[in-house]
């Protein structure tokens, strides 16, 4: 393992994608089981029991899975639920969400603009989260410390739920504790989401310093 307890690529257990026959660590993949009545269900959570079948964390992997992929994978005619990805979607939420909120009560994850600067500048930010739905000129006052990683996939009220507040717009998790699992779940959700809120961390506002 690297600075923090972040996973090298190698680290875990891998399995196969059934739409793109890639070979990754199996918590980079959603797995998912066949339930009651041959209906494929998520399991976010990856404790449901039966044989499970992996797919990338992307819309369009899902998506593709859902013609033809979960039923030569489970090897029988399966049901597909229409509102698939919006099931998926609210499962991710909830799990972000709540490791946050775990981590918050740690003491290991804070929000609010001035307390998210002076984490940054203290070198203790393994995470930058900000709302998707925020000020991008505000969003771009903060920035992404060199080796850590950046999410913008969760809304201001999402955030807000994590933190207990209303609506969050920054937010930033501590090096340790649960900071490797938020990672872990929030790259599924920004891979799932339609409203991403980008790839590329926002950079330094060098007028607002």
């Amino acid at each position: 393992m690297s600075r923090g307890g972040k996973r090298n690529e190698t680290d875990g257990p891998e399995r196969k994608c059934i739409v793109t026959g890639e070979v990754s660590p199996k918590d980079g993949l959603i797995r998912f089981v066949v339930g009651p009545d041959d209906v494929i269900f998520p399991d976010v959570l990856g404790k449901l029991p039966g044989r499970g079948m992996y797919v990338s964390a992307t819309r369009d992997a899902v998506a593709q899975a859902g013609r033809s992929h979960f039923s030569r994978s489970a090897k029988q005619p399966v049901k597909v639920p229409e509102d698939l990805l919006a099931d998926i979607e609210r499962q991710l939420v909830r799990r972000v969400t709540d490791l946050l909120a775990m981590a918050r009560k740690a003491g290991r994850a804070v929000c609010g603009f001035e307390k998210v600067k002076a984490w940054l500048g203290n070198d203790q930010v393994r995470v930058l989260l900000q709302a998707s739905d925020g000020s991008e000129r505000g969003k771009t006052k903060l920035w992404t410390p060199t080796g850590a990683r950046y999410f913008g996939c969760l809304t201001a009220n999402e955030l807000g739920l994590a933190f207990g507040r209303q609506s969050v717009i920054h937010g930033a998790l501590a090096y340790g504790g649960l900071s490797n699992r938020v990672v872990e779940e929030a790259a599924k959700l920004r891979g799932i989401r339609a409203i991403d809120g980008g790839d590329t961390p926002p950079e330094k506002d060098t007028d607002s310093t």
